[in-house]
């Protein structure tokens, strides 16, 4: 969350906020409070974070203190969160201790009872149950009556009470230590998907072996080492800092940071990623992020973003329990009132069933069961090096019928070369020996150098075997036209490296060389010419291969009954014979930026819900269109991070195929939770009714449907990417 001009973003560390419910109350104070401009709830990890003018701080601080949510403040910066959990560790008393006398005074309250050990002991036994375990049940109880909002704190709260003033004081005792327990259970559930979260903060190590000056090396805390300062890592140690090898080689395995399941070859030039694992050899790496702005870094900031990030089921979850609480409250109500008069119950008997009613009423496990199969699901995917940016596209991605993908760099490795060059004008050696071959190819340098575009790349990288004299002062009046190619003056004159379709456009094509062009691209690979005004001078071969994955991914899209669409700005003879290729069910070729966009509106009218995966750079404008946009190239790539919804960190277009069984997987365990806890709801309600239900019945029913529906959501965790394996 970023705040406006002339706002501060405050963060606090909240012990006792770990469930919707809390979230609710909060929300319901500070957002009546002027001061506050923006809200954000991390519930995994246990922080606020509030956007408010500088000098209202301690005015949001006293009404957090007021509600009985008064937390760690945290300072600016990545390295001042604490662990979660960790701020305020409870003693093994606060943890165990109580609740476990509290337990063992509220069953000598219920045998007293049932023995006739006389009603003051049992009364006595009662208290000491409640006093051990429910002051932070009634606390929270009484800031939620006072805020109107009846939450799972304020209905057991006036349920006990009730219970209590209509002399159950055993079976009060009893309510309150289950719920007690209940809570402390769902607490400890919830630990493992909070700690998948922290398993990624876990990868990176807490210091780095940093250079000195006299050349020695000094352990030094990773959060003080900066940028452009040399490390080193040994054969088994865990890379503490992004940065580029400057000196060895090793293998590296970088499954915590991208999903792939072999280690990658590093040598000099190679970047690394901070909580990767060097394997084999020492490595002296220049580091190119702090601590702070790591790739991992981002990774665990954009998993806390996602998890914020409330899916459409979870918002309806929300609507739906703020009218159901009220209704069952309002049964309870006509149930204690009018049972008596209109069904002949006594008014002892209806004062009892209708506080069943209030504990049955409780909707936790209705409202707990979305987020922790959200973020289990969101979790998942980060370990395998997908990055979801928010519940709703891990929602949202089994409505989709059909991909588009971009063909370089997407489809294809993205690292075209050039397979041969042709000389066009003149007579004579045409090869690239020949001097006047070698001045054209230098010229297209000059422009090719001005562009980061993999086409460009591929001239630039071949003319480095050769001599080549150039002068890039010489370049002026530079342009870039995407989908076309690159054009300036040099020492007076307009030259235009482009493809087949500006040449065309240009009027620069003849009946030969429009043969010649169509036969290269018939052979899959791109022409790129270089011109002189309009006059052809040097032709480009280039070939870019498919990603070994490509055709698979593709397959297994199919089998999923999906689309896809190639959309290229690449010549269409190029772009069919990738398609044939590949498996591809339609393949456009020569779309400008715009083109693609309009492709895009024509597949959201036919399949519904579209998909574009590309680069994240020069896909943007596509990438924002799709109601999904994939980025490819993610792993150290803050445009691809930030351009789309979904971020694949290792390019394995086969995890497309894992994204959406992922999606359709966390779809059936929402509903699965939802019916559950709802159907356990309508039995005791019925159960109730018809005064075959306990006070602690009720909460056993409450606390069982929470625990199932948190369970039911964690085996996301276990669910794998790739292959065919759900779970």
């Amino acid at each position: 969350m970023q705040p406006k001009s002339g706002l501060q973003l405050s963060r606090w560390y909240i012990e006792a906020m770990d469930c919707p419910v809390e979230e609710r109350m909060i929300r319901k104070r500070l957002e009546s409070m002027a001061v506050v401009e923006q809200l954000s709830f991390n519930l995994l990890d246990r922080i606020l974070s509030v956007s408010h003018p500088p000098a209202a701080r301690k005015e949001i601080e006293q009404a957090l203190s007021e509600i009985g949510f008064a937390g760690q403040r945290l300072e600016a910066g990545a390295q001042s969160k604490p662990q979660p959990g960790k701020a305020v560790e409870p003693s093994l008393w606060q943890n165990y201790g109580r609740l476990a006398l509290a337990g063992l005074a509220a069953l000598a309250a219920e045998l007293g009872h049932w023995f006739n050990w006389g009603d003051l002991l049992v009364v006595v036994l009662a208290l000491l149950a409640l006093l051990l375990s429910g002051p932070t049940i009634y606390r929270k109880g009484w800031q939620s009556i006072r805020q109107r909002d009846l939450n799972i704190n304020a209905l057991m709260s006036i349920a006990v009470t009730s219970a209590m003033l209509i002399g159950e004081w055993p079976e009060a005792a009893m309510v309150m230590v289950l719920f007690a327990l209940s809570e402390r259970v769902e607490a400890a559930s919830l630990a493992r998907a909070r700690g998948a979260i922290r398993n990624l903060m876990a990868l990176a190590p807490d210091s780095a072996r940093v250079r000195q000056a006299d050349g020695g090396w000094k352990e030094v805390a990773a959060a003080d080492v900066g940028v452009g300062s040399r490390i080193q890592v040994l054969p088994g140690e865990k890379i503490p800092l992004d940065g580029l090898v400057q000196r060895g080689e090793s293998a590296v395995n970088q499954a915590a940071v991208t999903g792939e399941s072999l280690p990658v070859d590093k040598s000099v030039g190679d970047p690394l990623f901070a909580g990767t694992l060097n394997e084999t050899g020492l490595l002296e790496v220049e580091v190119t992020a702090a601590a702070g702005d790591s790739t991992i870094a981002r990774i665990i900031h954009l998993v806390e973003q996602a998890q914020s990030e409330r899916a459409p089921i979870q918002r309806f979850v929300d609507q739906f329990s703020r009218v159901y609480t009220p209704a069952v409250l309002l049964l309870a109500l006509l149930v204690a009132g009018l049972a008596p008069m209109l069904l002949d119950w006594s008014w002892g008997d209806a004062i009892y069933r209708a506080l069943v009613l209030l504990v049955i009423a409780c909707p936790c496990a209705l409202v707990i069961s979305t987020p922790v199969t959200i973020v289990s699901g969101l979790a998942t995917a980060a370990r395998h090096g997908v990055l979801i940016k928010g519940g709703l596209y891990l929602e949202q991605g089994r409505k989709l019928g059909a991909f588009a993908f971009d063909k370089t760099g997407t489809l294809t490795e993205g690292q075209p070369s050039v397979t041969s060059l042709q000389r066009l004008e003149g007579a004579g050696n045409s090869g690239v020996d020949d001097p006047e071959t070698q001045r054209l190819l230098g010229l297209a340098v000059t422009l090719a150098q001005h562009s980061q575009h993999p086409i460009s790349n591929a001239v630039v990288n071949f003319a480095e075997s050769y001599p080549l004299e150039q002068d890039p002062d010489s370049l002026q009046q530079f342009r870039s036209e995407a989908g076309r190619g690159l054009s300036g003056l040099i020492h007076g004159q307009r030259y235009c490296l482009g493809n087949h379709r500006w040449l065309h456009e240009r009027g620069g094509c003849s009946a030969t060389l429009e043969q010649q062009m169509a036969e290269i691209e018939r052979r899959g690979q791109t022409v790129l010419v270089l011109c002189r005004d309009n006059q052809p001078l040097l032709l480009f071969a280039i070939v870019d291969q498919p990603r070994s994955h490509s055709a698979a991914a593709l397959q297994s899209l199919q089998q999923l009954g999906l689309h896809s669409r190639m959309l290229s700005g690449d010549n269409q003879h190029t772009v069919d014979a990738v398609a044939a290729q590949l498996g591809v069910e339609q393949a456009h070729g020569e779309l400008l930026p715009e083109q693609k966009l309009e492709q895009l509106r024509q597949m959201k009218q036919q399949y519904g819900c579209v998909a574009m995966v590309g680069d994240g750079i020069n896909d943007t404008p596509a990438l924002a269109q799709a109601d999904i946009g994939f980025a490819m190239a993610a792993a150290g790539s803050d445009s691809a991070m930030e351009t789309a919804d979904v971020a694949l960190m290792d390019d394995n277009l086969e995890k497309l195929g894992g994204f959406v069984r992922l999606s359709q997987r966390t779809a059936v365990l929402l509903r699965q939770n939802i019916a559950l806890a709802l159907l356990i709801k309508a039995v005791f309600l019925l159960l109730a009714l018809t005064g075959n239900a306990t006070l602690w019945m009720a909460v056993f029913a409450d606390m069982g449907a929470s625990l199932l529906v948190v369970f039911n959501g964690l085996r996301l965790l276990r669910f794998q990417m790739l292959g065919s394996r759900a779970e």
